[in-house]
């Protein structure tokens, strides 16, 4: 390739890549937002919050828990209001609380104490009984429940829960609304995007009086769309004032009731981004629509539960509700105050209060400054256009190196940020950026840059191991189908008996067996670099030395057969456990020169190897049966592999060739030899070099010897049968040794 080509091909690609950074860019700035980067970095934040939680229990905040155990010790809920009184009264005087806040909104009056219908009776029947009168005057106090709860209200930092409505269609107002925390005239509602409410649902005018603050506990329009929720309104609007959370009103008289403040970027109102919410010394950061994200310190759990019938009972220990901060709230399903956070599925919703005042008042809420936003665009610019530019000039190798140590750097950036600065920066665009153009630079070498290795993978895909191909692939022009004569090894392997394992199997059964037996045997001779030349049924033919050059083919092809004798040993429980008959294979193994290439006819044409040395590990195979082995090599094979340990079978002249020539069954590595095998082999050299010079009785002597101890073994029956034979029959004087094959 020229550099004029180089240079275009590159600038093509390099203008390829920088499309995806204005379409990144455009998505941050919220012109263009992509819904699956929103839901990644929705996701890294959850993994953030996740992976650094406290996960420790904060024994300032105790939640007063109205759960199943309440429920069915004191009542269905609602309770009447004295029953309530009665906690409160507990809480502050037997426990000695410091502040406490409800989750729970009182919007209707408690008519439960039947008084309405005594004050009827006494307009009406009884009008005119004066004993009936002054006994409803005597007992009206107890019967007048809200004005019981109001009581217990009383003197008391206290924070009545309500919520807002957001539907345009439901503009009811229940209840009376606690006073604004802002009121008009106080801020510019131009500069405040805080959620604006249509309606409300609050407590009754004599509850709310009565109490210190109140505070809004619903947040569902700042529900992510995921429907996970991460973040609560601090503020919210309502007839132009802004009205506080539960947890707001609640941190504030912690706190004494310091002043609240809008702080806008710049510390100016004039400007468009709210940056913070000043309470007094405290600042807290929010977001355009008066929003923190919740400061989550665990899963649930993370603060003291106890139950309300515990505390009605006063069987809590002092120690754990002296000087808390308490909140009331329910974790009982049939109440679904249940929330989805990124921690788990179903959360009590008085958890997240209780998160949120911890917060405020420890100043752990992550941040999410407007400057963010200027300092990603230009980062991902920069990122983007280097990115863009270099990846194509580096090899795979460098851009990958490249592209990892740019994901580090932007992961550690983060994560310091997000540790040490409280800030929460964000992760899923810069990430998108970098992975997408790493992806697209190698997709592009890929398809146009490497040809030539997928030109390998169609010619020798279904023949050699991927391996092998990543290997052809560094140099492609050395390789073709074109015939040529190569020094290589070949395998044959056949299972024995097939035909009667066949006929007492479906073809259902029949073809699960020959699929669980060819697998593994193909990954055995793909792992030690072989080319599976072609299956016959329940056979396998193999080679090695091509399309590969191997050096050390006819080592590869011998322990590829011992790996698959030893791996067919294993596979054998396996095969009775299905009802499947034992599978026993022969191997022949030969090393010679062969003609390899791509040969058929005009119809089909496959990569195979043929010669007399393909031939002749074929009839070794054969006789594997005859000699009682499962391994037969010849001494081509034998020459080539020195340092293991054979036995010598014969020298046998097979059916179509009139040279004889050595077999041999591999033993194994000589070095890793035992003493058994060395004197069993000592004792069959012994007892066939008596054979060979023709001593008979002798030979037959030393094999009735062998087979006595290693009556497993077939060869030695063999030979006292010939040895008997020859004895009674001598073979002719120029006799070589050799023993003559008819069939194959």
């Amino acid at each position: 390739m020229n550099k004029s080509h180089f240079f275009k091909q590159q600038a093509w690609r390099i203008g390829l890549s920088l499309i995806i950074v204005p379409v990144i860019l455009l998505h941050i700035t919220t012109i263009w937002p992509i819904d699956f980067i929103q839901r990644l970095e929705n996701y890294a934040y959850d993994m953030r919050l996740k992976s650094t939680m406290q996960n420790t229990v904060d024994p300032r905040i105790v939640i007063v828990d109205i759960d199943e155990a309440s429920l069915k010790q004191q009542g269905h809920w609602p309770w009447q209001r004295p029953k309530i009184a009665k906690m409160i009264d507990i809480l502050f005087d037997h426990y000695k609380i410091d502040v406490m806040g409800f989750d729970i909104v009182f919007a209707e009056k408690d008519e439960s104490s039947g008084l309405s219908q005594l004050e009827k009776l006494q307009r009406t029947d009884l009008k005119d009984n004066p004993n009936f009168e002054q006994a409803l005057q005597r007992i009206r106090p107890t019967l007048m429940y809200d004005q019981i709860f109001a009581d217990s209200l009383k003197n008391r930092r206290v924070v009545l829960g309500y919520y807002f409505r957001h539907d345009a269609q439901n503009n009811a107002q229940v209840g009376m609304l606690p006073p604004p925390v802002l009121k008009k005239g106080s801020f510019v509602p131009g500069n405040v995007g805080a959620v604006t409410a249509s309606g409300f649902s609050a407590n009754l005018p004599l509850l709310q009086n009565a109490a210190a603050s109140g505070g809004f506990f619903n947040a569902t329009p700042l529900i992510d769309p995921d429907g996970v929720f991460r973040r609560m309104s601090l503020l919210q609007m309502f007839d132009g004032q802004l009205y506080e959370t539960l947890s707001l009103a609640m941190a504030r008289l912690v706190t004494h009731e310091p002043r609240l403040e809008l702080v806008y970027e710049g510390g100016t109102s004039t400007s468009v981004a709210l940056e913070f919410l000043k309470l007094g010394q405290r600042r807290i950061p929010i977001d355009a629509n008066v929003a923190a994200l919740v400061p989550f310190r665990g899963r649930q759990g993370s603060f003291v539960y106890v139950s309300a019938s515990d505390v009605l009972e006063s069987k809590v220990s002092t120690d754990v509700l002296r000087g808390a901060i308490v909140l009331v709230g329910t974790t009982a399903p049939g109440l679904l105050d249940l929330r989805n956070v990124p921690m788990q599925d179903t959360y009590a919703g008085v958890e997240l209060h209780a998160n949120m005042v911890a917060g405020i008042l420890d100043g752990h809420i992550k941040q999410r400054p407007p400057l963010i936003l200027g300092v990603e665009f230009t980062l991902l610019i920069v990122v983007g256009i280097t990115l863009a530019i270099a990846l194509p000039m580096l090899s795979p190798l460098m851009a990958t190196l490249t592209t990892m140590g740019t994901l580090t750097a932007i992961l550690v950036i983060n994560v310091y940020a997000w540790q040490m600065l409280n800030f929460i920066l964000p992760l899923a665009s810069g990430i998108i950026l970098v992975g997408f153009l790493f992806v697209f630079n190698m997709s592009y070498g890929y398809f146009v840059d490497s040809r030539g290795k997928r030109m390998l993978a169609q010619l020798f895909g279904q023949y050699v191991p991927p391996e092998l191909v990543d290997e052809m692939a560094k140099n492609p022009e050395a390789y073709s189908l074109e015939g040529c004569s190569r020094h290589m090894t070949v395998l044959f392997s056949d299972v024995r008996g097939f035909t009667t394992i066949s006929e007492g199997l479906d073809p259902q059964q029949l073809t699960q067996l020959m699929n669980e037996f060819l697998t593994p045997m193909t990954h055995i001779i793909h792992h030690q670099r072989g080319t599976i030349d072609k299956y016959m049924g329940d056979a396998i033919m193999a080679f090695w030395g091509a399309p590969v050059t191997d050096e050390q083919h006819a080592r590869h092809a011998l322990l590829a057969a011992l790996e698959m004798v030893a791996k067919l040993e294993s596979l054998q429980d396996h095969f009775k456990s299905r009802g499947w008959p034992p599978i026993q294979i022969g191997v022949g193994i030969n090393t010679g020169n062969m003609v390899v290439g791509n040969m058929g006819s005009e119809f089909r044409l496959a990569y195979t190897v043929m010669g007399d040395a393909v031939n002749l590990g074929s009839r070794l195979e054969s006789l594997t049966k005859q000699y009682g082995v499962q391994i037969i090599v010849s001494e081509f094979t034998r020459d080539a592999v020195n340092d293991f340990t054979y036995r010598e079978l014969d020298c046998v002249r097979v059916k179509g060739k009139d040279v004889p020539v050595k077999i041999y069954e591999p033993i194994g590595p000589t070095n890793q030899l035992n003493d058994q095998d060395q004197q069993e082999l000592k004792l069959y050299k012994q007892a066939l070099r008596l054979y060979r010079v023709q001593n008979w009785s002798q030979a037959t002597i030393g094999f009735l010897e062998l087979q006595r101890r290693y009556p497993q073994r077939k060869l030695y029956a063999l030979y006292i049968e010939r040895s008997e034979h020859f004895d009674k029959n001598p073979p002719p004087a120029n006799w070589d040794g050799t023993f003559t094959f008819e069939h194959k």
